[in-house]
């Protein structure tokens, strides 16, 4: 009966050893699991808004930055349309996503998404859209552009299709049956050069959109111009997918805001989505409490000194 005991007790302590030593040198498969590292990198998205070539290298710069600021490692991705950059991150599979404004509500109300930050551009969270034609299309007004071809960028596109559509409703044009053809033609860049090559007629894309491609069609603003402007819309989002651990959001958000105000940073946001700061949500108060600090208030007893 001992040496039977003596036997189990002996294999016992020998499942014990081996265990210790698993755990002691095989860690790696542990260390994979956390969120953040070389073997588990942050995976962020980007939406096709603009030249997909530039969106690429761009994204994989601010990839790069952030992994300097903040010790994170992250993969970068392009989408193909800006509903991708929505069913990833719902599904998990992705877990920063840059997202147009319509893009973040409907990811917001589909997944729960959390918004990290607001673009802001000259200084602004807010922007709108722009109908353009081409300047010899002999089309001055919206209520011209009936029966022609137009195009729109994406369906989830804010700028580039909900409010230009929104538009023409409120001045009682039936988007469905106004144009005699309507395209999506996938990204804002896409639309400005539709209309400039004569592809389309007409076209709705955000208020930046003829500057993006200036440089390479420098005759861009002679050729299209603009018929009418949609309401202001808030700006483009910085969001991420349900379940990020607290700890991870606040050096995610923390990183990209001081990239946004470095020199380095600064131009890589500005060629990437013509960023010109990065804010939280608390920061769209920044002005209002500088205008309080020009008149010397105090902000507990708001009476001028």
């Amino acid at each position: 009966m001992n040496l039977y005991l003596h036997f189990y007790s002996f294999r016992f302590f020998c499942l014990l050893i081996t265990l210790f030593l698993q755990v002691a040198i095989f860690p790696q498969p542990v260390l994979a699991d956390v969120l953040g590292t070389s073997k588990n990198p942050l995976r962020m998205m980007f939406v096709p808004s603009g030249d997909a070539q530039v969106i690429v290298k761009g994204g994989q710069e601010v990839g790069d930055l952030l992994h300097k600021e903040t010790g994170l490692y992250f993969k970068t991705s392009v989408a193909t349309s800006y509903a991708a950059v929505i069913e990833a991150m719902g599904a998990g599979k992705v877990d920063i996503g840059w997202l147009a404004t319509f893009s973040y509500v409907l990811a917001k109300d589909k997944y729960d998404v959390e918004l990290l930050l607001v673009v802001q551009r000259f200084g602004s969270p807010f922007y709108r859209g722009q109908i353009m034609v081409r300047t010899d299309s002999g089309i001055h007004s919206l209520k011209d552009l009936k029966g022609k071809r137009f195009a729109f960028v994406d369906p989830a596109s804010t700028s580039g299709h909900l409010y230009p559509k929104t538009l023409l409703l409120s001045k009682g044009f039936e988007p469905k049956t106004f144009f005699g053809k309507s395209v999506f033609a996938g990204s804002h860049n896409a639309v400005v050069l539709s209309i400039y090559k004569g592809e389309v007629d007409g076209g709705a894309a955000y208020d930046g959109s003829r500057a993006a491609v200036a440089k390479s069609y420098p005759d861009v603003f002679e050729k299209i111009k603009v018929i009418a402007y949609t309401k202001e819309i808030p700006n483009d989002t910085v969001s991420v997918r349900k379940n990020i651990p607290e700890g991870l959001k606040a050096k995610i958000r923390e990183g990209l805001k001081k990239i946004s105000n470095s020199p380095k940073g600064s131009k890589v946001l500005k060629r990437l989505y013509g960023i010109s700061g990065l804010v939280d949500l608390d920061g769209l108060f920044d002005p209002v409490r500088e205008a309080g600090r020009l008149l010397n208030l105090d902000l507990a007893n708001p009476q001028p000194k």
